[in-house]
């Protein structure tokens, strides 16, 4: 009975949860139908709402294409208009040039018909011209352009003659009056410098020690030095020897220091000449760089400064080759500024320019050409090593600075004092170069100048033609290396000239 009641209950619990499952589900079932319904409406409003306003848009888009059409349109047939009026106007433009062009064609048709007359009238009288001169047209031209010539030619000749003659002398005189300021600016040393190549000694019986046991003393001196010896009856004295300036000043300063120290054996000879060259090297090097600061180049290069220092010990003719430097590049710079050149590039060329001679005792060569090799080498300018090269003219002088260092260089060897020869030697090799020259035949003057770097000979043109002025100079040079002593180099300059002389009555 109790288990009938239990499932009794049981079945109508489930189907009182069914029911009202059921019933919840009837109540869901309406609420969605009623929000589709709802959707479904406000989808429909949205719909119509959206096919408006396309509606709309495409109104307005076909209103704008219309309105864009119409312009277009409008645009097209403002263009045709002027198109239009293009056409009339070219058309117009045809018209007239056809009509100038008819109007041409009969101008020159009445042109060419005068043409003819005139060619004709010109013809008649040429004809009766030519029987009067009795010339034809072509020689009365020719004749008439000879004499042309002929007047402008002696015109220009003249004109010519008349500015050479000017140019020469104001050229001169301004030669004259740079020079003149530059040897008044620049005052250098009159007394004259020389090597000293005698040692003298405290007495005779130095010598025996000089020489040494079986003379290993003077053998060692010589060894170590490079320099000769000369040991003679002359008291008190000890001559050097040497090609070399600056191995006869070590020898002298070592030798000096011997005799000073008194101890003379080889092992202190070498000694006291190491620290002799050593003095000698630091001395070049100073003399250099002092010269180099001198003239306002403390840059230079060390190589040109160490070449430059051994000049001190050289001399040509008696004066200091380093000295006769430092002048030449003063003057120089007062002759480019006078001028308005390259004082820098003036002076530099002028310090330099006997650089050659501090290595031409080992050097095969004359001193320009290796001084400018030098140059090229060690300062890179080619306008420096150019001027040095050209400086007594062993090449054509082609620059500025060329022709400053020649002229300084003149000036500081020609200046009275500058050199040690004698007046009287002096002139008497200059006369012997201008009488060897005037002893050729052809020859009608002869002159040595550039203090006898030079002999500059004028020949008679109708005796010497072209070539025999050539083995002229040739003969001249081979002579004097024959029978002449002098210094350096001497130039020959063989010139022959005609001229023409008229006089006006």
């Amino acid at each position: 009975m109790t288990f009938l009641l239990a499932s009794a209950l049981v079945v109508g619990g489930v189907v009182v949860g069914f029911l009202a499952f059921w019933l919840a589900g009837q109540r869901n079932r309406g609420l969605a139908r009623q929000e589709a319904g709802r959707i479904l409406g406000e989808a429909q409003a949205k719909q119509k709402e959206l096919i408006l306003e396309a509606r709309d848009e495409a109104l307005r888009q076909r209103a704008a294409a219309e309105s864009e059409n119409r312009e277009r349109r409008t645009e097209l047939q403002r263009l045709e208009n002027r198109v239009s009026q293009k056409e009339e106007n070219l058309e117009r433009k045809l018209e007239a040039l056809e009509k100038r062009d008819r109007s041409l064609a009969a101008r020159d048709k009445d042109l060419e018909s005068r043409h003819q007359e005139v060619a004709a009238i010109l013809g008649k009288q040429q004809a009766e011209l030519e029987a009067i001169g009795g010339l034809t047209s072509g020689e009365a031209k020719e004749l008439l352009l000879q004499r042309v010539e002929e007047e402008v030619k002696e015109d220009a000749g003249r004109r010519a003659r008349e500015w050479e003659a000017r140019i020469l002398e104001e050229a001169a005189t301004r030669a004259r009056k740079v020079l003149a300021e530059a040897v008044q600016r620049y005052a250098g040393d009159v007394v004259t410098e020389t090597t000293v190549s005698v040692v003298p000694l405290p007495s005779d019986d130095m010598k025996g020690r000089l020489i040494g046991r079986e003379g290993r003393n003077i053998r060692a001196l010589e060894q170590a030095t490079g320099v000769d010896l000369i040991i003679d009856d002359t008291p008190e004295v000890v001559t050097l020897s040497s090609f070399d300036p600056v191995r006869r000043e070590v020898a002298r300063q070592a030798l000096s220091k011997l005799i000073l120290d008194g101890r003379i054996h080889p092992a202190r000879i070498e000694e006291i000449v190491e620290k002799a060259r050593a003095e000698v090297d630091q001395a070049i090097i100073k003399a250099g760089e002092e010269a180099a600061i001198y003239i306002g180049f403390p840059g230079l290069h060390p190589e040109l400064i160490k070449l430059l220092g051994r000049l001190k010990y050289r001399t040509s003719y008696g004066q200091n080759v380093l000295n006769h430097s430092i002048e030449v590049a003063s003057v120089a710079g007062v002759i480019a500024t006078e001028l308005g050149a390259n004082v820098n590039m003036a002076k530099k060329s002028g310090l330099l320019h006997d650089i050659g001679k501090a290595i031409d005792h080992d050097v095969e060569g004359t001193h320009a050409l290796l001084g400018a090799e030098l140059v090229k080498q060690w300062d890179k300018s080619p306008v420096v090593a150019q001027a040095v090269a050209q400086h007594h003219g062993e090449s054509d002088i082609t620059t500025v600075e060329g022709f400053i260092v020649a002229a300084a260089d003149a000036v500081s060897g020609a200046r009275p004092g500058a050199r040690g020869e004698m007046v009287e030697h002096y002139l008497k090799r200059l006369q012997a170069l201008e009488n060897l020259a005037n002893s050729f035949t052809g020859v009608e003057k002869a002159y040595a100048i550039q203090a006898g770097r030079e002999v500059r000979i004028m020949v008679k043109p109708d005796q010497v033609d072209d070539l025999v002025a050539l083995r002229l100079a040739r003969d001249i040079v081979k002579k004097i290396e024959d029978t002449l002593e002098y210094p350096g180099q001497i130039r020959v300059t063989v010139i022959r000239e005609t001229r023409a002389v008229e006089y006006a009555k």
